[in-house]
């Protein structure tokens, strides 16, 4: 995935998902700068994926506080 400027300094307390919607359905989310993937039938469910994996992915003492999910989404027009 591509990140655009707004991705290129996070805060230290912040840790940033670019949330997609797979054809298949669903979604999927994957951290920007981190090697944590998750996917979710449901927004509630994508949420309490994404923390889930933050808290696993990090030691307690260098954790992100604050998770962004950035939505993205591709739309085709036919000319």
């Amino acid at each position: 995935m591509r990140a655009g400027p707004i991705f290129l300094s996070p805060s230290v307390n912040e840790i940033i998902f670019i949330v997609s919607e797979p054809p298949e359905g669903g979604y999927a989310a994957e951290a920007v700068g981190q090697s944590i993937f998750t996917v979710a039938d449901t927004l509630k469910e994508l949420n309490e994926m994404v923390r889930d994996a933050v808290i696993r992915h990090f030691e307690e003492d260098r954790r992100p506080k604050i998770i962004r999910l950035h939505f993205v989404r591709e739309e085709l027009i036919a000319v």
